[in-house]
């Protein structure tokens, strides 16, 4: 059995190898092939679907299954790197490298967990997963293995937090809008500029307010982001689009969002998916309840992850910080690994729960 040391020297070492493979969303075969085999190699029994790699504990019947999921994949580096992203590079406690932040930490210190705690005596089993396009909610990540995996009571997401738990995380909806005009010569005083069918829709946007406000999200946001119109100099616009981020919070799912809104707007309005809805966990349940206990800050995060995919109770926890994540020179701290690792083992080894969790 390893113990708690050696898992944080494999941490590191495993850490360093998935830098050196570019993992890009829906590119991540030849780093789950390199996770694959070094789980393998430590006698881990692995399943794979796509790009997505998972292990199962010994399952005892009756008993709640807690999944510990983080995914793999990265952005693309911006032209700002110092260094090549690629080569992981050390200096005074601080590896890095492309995915060391987001959510490589993550990753190897869930699987040291893992490794820690397959083989203790526990009152519900484990699963560990590695996948892939988080970065681009795919549908070949981690939504594309649930139904492998059984029932999961309780998830647990690898991201960087600090090591303090988000319990709500904001749903996220992208709306295309086409405001509708009718195009005519510029030089004579006819037609309808779509330009202005679309201003008139996106200052709706802008007034429109949702009641109810979270504790720990707060207030459902929309942006206009994007917006595209015109041929010529010359010619009114006979369509002008544009694109709305919308960023839900725990009392709105995204449909009901959108049908608000297409009744309120005059253009074309569609939605990309609704998919990706906001998420919450009971403040009484025992993973919060236990993280409380620890101290530790629970909080509501504006950012997405996988957490959005899973319809299970699920909270977001891992070392780093999110600042970091997408950024040039992306790096973390070897402290914060094995501080990771000690915190995850005394939140999932402590938790009290019964057959349903709680």
């Amino acid at each position: 059995m390893m113990n708690s040391q050696e898992a944080k020297i494999l941490a590191i070492d495993l850490l360093t190898e998935l830098i050196r493979i570019p993992s890009y969303s829906r590119e991540e075969k030849e780093v789950a092939d390199m996770l694959q085999s070094a789980m393998n190699g430590l006698g881990l029994k692995v399943e794979r679907k796509y790009n997505n790699i998972w292990t199962v504990g010994l399952k005892k019947k009756n008993r709640p299954t807690i999944l510990l999921n983080s995914h793999i994949d990265t952005v693309r580096p911006g032209s700002e790197w110092t260094d090549d992203p690629f080569i992981p590079k050390k200096n005074d406690g601080r590896i890095t490298g492309l995915g060391s932040n987001d959510a490589g930490a993550s990753v190897v210190s869930l699987l040291a967990v893992y490794i820690l705690l397959k083989d203790i005596e526990l009152p519900f089993n484990l699963i560990y997963s590695a996948t892939a396009e988080e970065e681009i909610s795919g549908k070949n990540g981690v939504e594309s293995i649930l139904g492998d995996l059984g029932q999961i009571d309780l998830g647990i997401v690898g991201e960087p937090t600090g090591m303090n738990l988000a319990i709500a995380e904001k749903g996220l909806m992208v709306l295309d809008c086409v405001a509708t005009g009718i195009r005519s010569h510029a030089a004579r005083n006819e037609g309808v500029n779509a330009v202005y069918e679309a201003i008139k829709d996106i200052e709706r946007i802008k007034k429109i307010k949702f009641p109810e406000k979270s504790k720990l999200l707060g207030n459902v946001i929309m942006q206009v982001t994007m917006i595209n119109s015109g041929e010529a100099h010359n010619i009114v616009p006979g369509s002008c689009s544009f694109v709305v981020d919308v960023r839900t919070n725990e009392y709105y799912a995204n449909r009901e969002i959108f049908d608000i809104l297409k009744s309120l707007l005059k253009c074309d309005v569609r939605s990309r998916s609704f998919r990706l809805n906001p998420s919450f966990i009971s403040e009484d349940h025992p993973v919060v309840l236990r993280a409380k206990e620890m101290g530790l800050k629970c909080y509501g995060s504006n950012t997405l992850s996988d957490h959005a995919l899973m319809s299970f109770p699920t909270v977001k926890i891992g070392p780093g910080d999110p600042q970091r994540s997408h950024i040039s020179d992306e790096h973390i701290m070897v402290n914060e690994i094995y501080e990771g690792i000690d915190i995850y083992t005394d939140l999932i080894s402590k938790l009290k729960i019964d057959e349903t969790l709680g």
